[in-house]
């Protein structure tokens, strides 16, 4: 994958053409001049210059995030896609460049119709004889081409729609009140709307910022120029705004005449003609800002393998997108010629402010995490950016909260088949570092709370011989750390000076191993000259703070070492940890209980009840009913039973119960003879004493272990831990 700060060169535009010019342009629209009257005639003076101060407001925090993220970073191609690519990662920049390139091209539909419309409506001659689609496709030939071709001519172009636009300001400000005010008065006056459906329809007014931003490519300098021209535009687009509405109020003081007159500017203005020019300038404007900004976001997404390498083609000193640009003006073509395409005109505004809020919410978490990597230049504080992404979201449900909906749907869908082709960018993004910092503070919250048994869940340290033979082992591991357990796969090899080992070799192909069986789990590995030694200092010392492993987990003992063995469990006791012993067949029987057996005292029980209730819940064991087991002696059954019944309602866990009488037989054999019909036999074992002989606690495990060979699968257990597991059952 080829990362974008290898391959534009671009045209070197300076602030002012690059930057300020389209972003402005692109902010100064049809609804100041269509759309400012109505909104002062619906919610009156003060509510209009407080929608328009939000909506700037929203702008302006976006404005003030871009320019941080875009001064620490390279800026190259693709703008808002590139600056959220190289922050939240691959995933999320196709989730929200794709949406928006594509609306991009489509809104360039609205403001090239919206063009033809007012061309005919204006009764020029000949013009006014055609069919509105006709005269849109050729506007639009003419912009595609020259946009195509060279956009240097394209945005000098922007100067002269920039004079437009200038002189019908003047004009509106030379004018005043029209000479027969009362002969607009309507007869029937349309009935007013609230606030927030007035701020739905100006909103679309002040995003207009990506049309700077996505010009990064071919920019002399982008990260001093997209700071300084989009907050520059920014603010020039709000004086504007709040100039017109504080004139109309004076000049037009009846709100039924301007709710229903659109045109009311035209007839305020000293030269009424110029207001027209001006709304054919502000829709060219949007166009051409629109059209240079798509292609480039293609183009970008398509150097990052995103879409096919074709669209990523670039032409001349300059890269011109010319493929992607053609792709662009089908899409625009398409959308001029259909005509209605309002139905999903709220969807592409939202796929704006979704970008801007990522935008937002990715200079946040920057600032917040100060990462040695984030060294912006132009430095805003993480509340401001998050103020900034509530805005955002705040305005996309105001705007249309189905459509919002239907908008983060396809996002999410976009970024899950990006996730499923698991690209591998070169360069790093914040989602590590954003892990990394949400785990110090959840590190810094638990280090010193000592937490209760009802919160209690096993992190397992896995012991695994090399190479990874009891695949079963692993999937034990899985089935009783559960969803939300923790547990790490842990090797130690033998360290000889005639061979070299590898060992991120050997944690990748444990990692494989893992993957296959859908385990999610960590992987350590030490070499060391003696295993046994190894495994002790991994028992001892493994983990950080209070994230530590409290269960080991490990193959049955070899015969011939049951002295070594023997001392590595007092040692797992002395360090207060869990121990869970198991070998068995890789398939799991298709039927069969999960067999528990108690002998009604001691920690075992609930700590084996609580690895087989996560085992319960694992799909693999699912459909294996749980089997609780007493064997008594000096009691009646009676007794156990009731024993048996009052603890199962105290548990609340459904299962079956089973007393068996064993005077004078060993348990051993009285298991092994009630436990063939089970798929998993989970037994208890007794603690070792540090006066016993070197060899003792090993000799026990494999005389249980050869004493319950006839049974399909044994796992051991022994609780050591300094827990109360009858806790996790009150």
């Amino acid at each position: 994958m080829k990362d974008n700060q290898e391959n534009t060169t671009g045209y070197g535009f300076g602030t002012f053409q690059g930057v300020f010019t389209p972003s402005i342009l692109t902010i100064i629209g049809v609804v100041m001049y269509l759309r400012f009257g109505w909104m002062l005639g619906n919610v009156g003076y003060l509510p209009s210059l407080l929608i328009v101060t939000m909506g700037s407001a929203i702008t302006f925090l976006t404005g003030l995030s871009i320019s941080a993220l875009a001064t620490n970073m390279r800026m190259k191609g693709g703008g808002a896609y590139f600056i959220l690519s190289r922050s939240l990662g691959l995933e999320a920049g196709a989730a929200l460049g794709v949406p928006l390139a594509l609306s991009q091209s489509i809104s360039v539909s609205f403001y090239v119709a919206g063009f033809s419309e007012a061309l005919v409506g204006a009764h020029v001659p000949y013009l006014s004889e055609l069919d509105p689609r006709v005269i849109g496709l050729g506007t639009l030939t003419i912009l595609a081409t020259v946009a195509t071709i060279n956009a240097n001519i394209a945005l000098k172009s922007q100067y002269f729609i920039m004079a437009a636009i200038v002189l019908s300001l003047v004009s509106l400000f030379c004018g005043g009140t029209p000479a027969d005010l009362a002969a607009l008065r309507p007869e029937t006056p349309p009935e007013t709307i609230g606030f927030w459906p007035v701020f739905a329809v100006f909103f679309p007014a002040v995003t207009g910022i990506l049309s700077g931003v996505g010009m990064s490519g071919d920019l002399k300098n982008p990260g001093r120029s997209i700071p300084i021209g989009t907050i520059a535009a920014v603010l020039v687009g709000y004086a504007v705004y709040m100039s017109v509405p504080i004139f109309l109020h004076v000049v037009v003081p009846d709100a039924d005449i301007l709710r229903s007159d659109t045109m009311i500017l035209s007839k305020c203005a000293r030269w009424p003609w110029m207001i027209l020019m001006g709304v054919w300038a502000a829709t060219l404007s949007s166009a051409v800002g629109s059209f240079l900004c798509a292609p480039r976001v293609l183009q970008a997404l398509s150097r990052d393998s995103l879409l096919p390498s074709f669209i990523g083609r670039g032409y001349g000193k300059s890269d011109d997108p010319r493929v992607a640009s053609v792709l662009c003006f089908a899409l625009a073509a398409t959308g001029v010629w259909l005509g209605d395409i309002n139905i999903i005109a709220p969807i592409l505004t939202l796929f704006m402010l979704s970008t801007y809020g990522l935008l937002n919410l990715s200079a946040a978490c920057e600032e917040m995490m100060s990462n040695p990597s984030w060294r912006p230049k132009f430095r805003v504080r993480a509340e401001v950016s998050f103020i900034g992404f509530a805005g955002c979201l705040a305005a996309m449900f105001m705007i249309s909260p189905g459509w919002t909906f239907i908008a983060m749907a396809v996002e999410a869908g976009i970024y899950y088949l990006v996730k499923r082709r698991e690209l591998n960018a070169r360069w790093g993004d914040m989602r590590a570092g954003l892990r990394l910092a949400l785990v110090g503070i959840l590190f810094r919250k638990l280090y010193h709370k000592r937490h209760k048994a009802r919160n209690w869940r096993p992190n397992l340290l896995v012991l695994q011989e090399l190479p990874v033979q009891n695949v079963r082992l692993i999937g034990l591991a899985r089935e009783m750390s559960g969803e939300h357990g923790l547990a790490t796969l842990a090797s130690v090899l033998k360290e000889s000076p005639q061979t070299t080992v590898d060992e991120r070799e050997i944690v990748d192909s444990i990692l494989r191993t893992a993957r296959k069986m859908d385990f999610h789990c960590g992987v350590k590995v030490l070499t060391v000259e003696d295993p046994w030694r190894g495994m002790a200092e991994l028992v001892r010392s493994y983990g950080f703070g209070p994230i530590v492993p409290n269960t080991v987990m490990m193959g049955l003992p070899k015969d011939g070492h049951r002295e070594p063995f023997s001392a590595f469990v007092k040692l797992i006791c002395r360090c207060k940890k869990n121990l869970v012993l198991a070998d068995g067949p890789e398939q799991i029987p298709e039927t069969g209980y999960i067999d528990l057996w108690w002998r009604g005292h001691g920690p075992n029980a609930a700590f084996m009840l609580a690895l087989a209730f996560l085992m319960q819940r694992s799909p693999s064991w699912r459909k294996h009913p749980l089997r609780m087991n007493m064997i008594v002696r000096q009691r009646t059954p009676e007794e156990a039973e009731t024993t048996f019944r009052d603890f199962m309602e105290h548990v609340r866990l459904s299962a079956e119960t089973r007393v068996v009488v064993a005077e004078d037989v060993p348990f051993v054999e009285t298991i092994a003879a009630n436990s063939k019909d089970s798929a998993v036999t989970l037994v208890g074992l007794r603690l070792p004493t540090e006066d016993e002989a070197p060899a003792a606690f090993g000799d026990y495990v494999l005389a249980l272990r050869d004493g319950l060979v006839t049974v399909p699968y044994t796992v051991f257990s022994l609780a050591a831990e300094d827990v109360d597991f009858n806790g996790i059952f009150d």
